[in-house]
This record gives C-alpha cells, sequence and structure tokens, in this order.
C-alpha cells in the first residue's frame, strides 16, 4: 500500500495524472510475460495491474478473456503469478503492482497463505472484481490488516445512496469504470466521466483512476484531464495477442509494447499541462 500511496503523492507533486496498464500474468507465455511487465516502469508506466488469469471472467470483454485463455492453455498458475511478481521485484522496488481478478483462485489457494506470499512478493494491492462489501470479511478486511490496499470498483449505476458503502474499506485508490459493460467494448464519454470523477471526489479523498475502453494516447490524454490516473488494459493485451500471433516473443514483444504504452504515456503526461 506504500508504494501505491506514495506513486500518487508523487503524481500530484509534479501536477500530473498516471498512466495505469493493465497485462495478464502468463501471456502469451511466461518468460514473455516477464519481460512485458519488466519493460512497462520505464516506458512511462506508474501502477502496473496484472491479471490473475479465470476460466470465467465476467467483467471482461473478448480481449482480456483470450489473454486469460492463452496463458491458461500455458499453463500460468497463482502461484507462477506470485513469483512473477517477485522476479519483478528483483529489478524495481518502486513501481507499485496491483493483482486484478476474480475471487475463485484466491479462495482456492487459501486466503491466509495467499495474503502472506502476496505481501512477500511484493503486491501492494487487489482487484477483486466479484467479492461486493458485504462480503468483506472474506478477502478485503484481512488484506487491509496485511497493508495491502483493497481497490474498489466505482461504476455509472453506483448510486450516492451506494456510494458510501462501496467506499468504506477502500483504500489505494478508486478504479472508475467509465462505461456500462465488458473491458474493451466501447469508447469512454469523457464529458460524463468528468461529472462522475467529480461526484466521487466530493466522498473520498482517494485518487480516482478510469478505466474500461480507453484505448489511444488522445482518449488517454481526455480522460486523465479530470482524473487521477488512466487506465489501460485491452488495447494493450490485444496488441501482445496480435503480436504473439505473429510469432513475436520475449523482449522483442515486449519491445513493440514498451513503444505503444511509451506513447500512451506521453499522451497522460501532457494532459494537466495541456489544460493548464
Amino acid at each position: 500500500m506504500a508504494r501505491i500511496d506514495a506513486r500518487f503523492a508523487a503524481l500530484k507533486a509534479e501536477g500530473r495524472p498516471g498512466l495505469v496498464v493493465f497485462v495478464t500474468a502468463g501471456d502469451p507465455d511466461l518468460e514473455t510475460s516477464f519481460e512485458v511487465i519488466k519493460a512497462l516502469p520505464g516506458a512511462g508506466v506508474d501502477v502496473i495491474e496484472i491479471g490473475m488469469p479465470f476460466t470465467d471472467p465476467m467483467a471482461d470483454g473478448p480481449a482480456i478473456q483470450a489473454a486469460g485463455l492463452r496463458a491458461l492453455h500455458g499453463g500460468q498458475t497463482l502461484t507462477k503469478t506470485i513469483d512473477l511478481v517477485r522476479r519483478f521485484r528483483e529489478h524495481d522496488q518502486a513501481t507499485p503492482i496491483v493483482l486484478m481478478g476474480y475471487y475463485n483462485p484466491i479462495y482456492s489457494y487459501g486466503v491466509p497463505r495467499f495474503l502472506t506470499d502476496a505481501k512477500a512478493a511484493g503486491i501492494d494491492g487487489l482487484i477483486v472484481v466479484d467479492l461486493p462489501t458485504e462480503e468483506d470479511p472474506e478477502l478485503c478486511l484481512p488484506a487491509l490488516a496485511e497493508d495491502i490496499a483493497f481497490i474498489r470498483l466505482a461504476t455509472p449505476t453506483t448510486d450516492d445512496k451506494r456510494l458510501p458503502t462501496v467506499l468504506r474499506h477502500t483504500s489505494g485508490f478508486v478504479y472508475y469504470v467509465s462505461i456500462n459493460g465488458i473491458t474493451g467494448s466501447a469508447s469512454p464519454d469523457c464529458d460524463a466521466v468528468a461529472g462522475a470523477v467529480a461526484r466521487l471526489k466530493a466522498h473520498t479523498d482517494l485518487p480516482i483512476a478510469v478505466g474500461f475502453g480507453i484505448k489511444t494516447p488522445e482518449q488517454a490524454a481526455a480522460i486523465g484531464g479530470n482524473a487521477d490516473a488512466a487506465v489501460v488494459g485491452s488495447a494493450v493485451v490485444s496488441l501482445i495477442g496480435e503480436s504473439a500471433a505473429e510469432g513475436l516473443k520475449g523482449a522483442a514483444l515486449a519491445t513493440r509494447v514498451a513503444q505503444f504504452v511509451s506513447r500512451l504515456a506521453q499522451g497522460v503526461r501532457g494532459a494537466r499541462r495541456s489544460a493548464a
């Protein structure tokens, strides 16, 4: 959690929004996945979200579903995902890492063991999309007790009555889902997002990161004009899938991803300067 807080404090001091990038662990294979993740900070990524592959990713669109299947077919497990972060920490002790996914793999792993191993590996936060606040004793509260942030999703349908409950045990940052639908299914309405971010900020002092549907540097910059960070997932995951289909892997694939992500980062980094 300290890394997340420190990173957003640094972004605030710099007067700019951050870039959060999502990739799926083990996609298209374990070693290539490691090379991609290792390359992201140098490409301008401020926070890395790593997807835990799962067979039934109900909130995800075709691109991330396909990435999860590629990883699972390659033998990716939650143990290997945690080890992936441990390897990353040998090279980078500063960039926050958030695991994102669903509760079933964590439940199967065992919550106490998972939290112990996650903390030891250097994982800073969790986004578990299918655990509502009513189930906080299952994972949220134990995670907070281990100083692992538990990041909540807020959506366009989260009304003012529900919002305080959603925010009650949220830490690290709030992830605002900019569309009604699955990941990568539509582009966000920037005016609507601006209003939603303002409403969230009236209820919390936590940073607001906005994701789902952001695909281009221009969209990322537009979102960054109001939010504390823009989250890009499906566009990066799609590029990984396309590159793997062309036969790229390892450092060559990571370089292609880093070049794309660098353009996203340039867009986001210019957002506040353009608005000033």
